[in-house]
């Protein structure tokens, strides 16, 4: 972690904060009734991945940046996951929007992967 003065700085962190931007964007259009199902569900893992990034490198040590940046990561494949069932169920009305959460969850998955090795080094 030598070298980098913020966990703002980091580009994993950045990216987590646009998958959360572009979370709630896609889920206002999800019905009403949703709400405190899969609409909470999809914006609680979204916050979760920055924040758990931003909490590892708090902690200080590579070990337990290592293990906060893995909990990141299965926020995003249970982003991932409800995205599906919401688009399942027809409540993606913006195809794009969708799409562009996607790769960059498969984007954020591969930097994350990247990040970890060379904490490791």
């Amino acid at each position: 972690m030598s070298g980098i003065k913020s966990y703002k700085e980091l580009l994993i962190w950045q990216k987590g904060i646009k998958i959360v931007s572009l979370t709630y964007q896609l889920v206002k259009s999800f019905p009403q009734e949703e709400l405190y199902a899969l609409t909470s569900q999809l914006k609680r893992a979204s916050v979760s991945v920055p924040s758990n990034i931003a909490e590892g490198y708090g902690r200080n040590t590579d070990n337990s940046f290592t293990h906060f940046l893995n909990i990141s990561r299965g926020s995003l494949f249970e982003i991932e996951t409800q995205l599906v069932i919401a688009n399942e169920l027809g409540f993606i009305t913006n195809e794009v929007l969708y799409r562009k959460i996607l790769n960059l969850i498969e984007e954020e998955s591969k930097m994350i992967n990247s990040f970890c090795k060379t904490l490791k080094d």
